[in-house]
């Protein structure tokens, strides 16, 4: 079992900055694959990005690219997702998730309780 924390949601301006983090437990870390995804309210889930276990590879939605960076760190068994110029449209939960393999329709068998994002206008 794996079991995913995730922090550093809250509330922000349009056009502000906020780094979400998710801390991993259990069972090894590596290799697993890690990934992003929000839900916003009344909407489904959905993929935000992705990365491999040794952070060489990442995926991301059309929807973030060239905002939202994703990262992770091994050795402290984390995993990042900085996100900048934020628009209201990005509100939602936050989902960590973590999985065999890294995509945008790959299945993740560990997910955390998500975090709050709310993207003021």
């Amino acid at each position: 079992q794996v079991q995913l924390v995730e922090s550093g949601g809250g509330l922000v301006q349009a056009g502000g900055s906020l780094r979400l983090s998710c801390a991993a437990s259990g069972r090894t870390f590596l290799p697993l694959a890690m990934a992003w995804f929000r839900q916003a309210p009344g909407k489904e889930r959905d993929f935000i990005a992705a990365i491999s276990g040794s952070g060489g590879t990442v995926y991301y939605a059309d929807s973030v690219k060239g905002r939202f960076t994703i990262s992770r760190d091994n050795a402290k068994k984390a995993v990042s997702l900085q996100m900048n110029s934020l628009k209201p449209e990005d509100t939602a939960v936050y989902y960590c998730a973590a999985g065999p393999f890294a995509g945008e329709r790959t299945e993740y068998d560990y997910w955390g309780r998500g975090t709050q994002v709310t993207v003021s206008s």
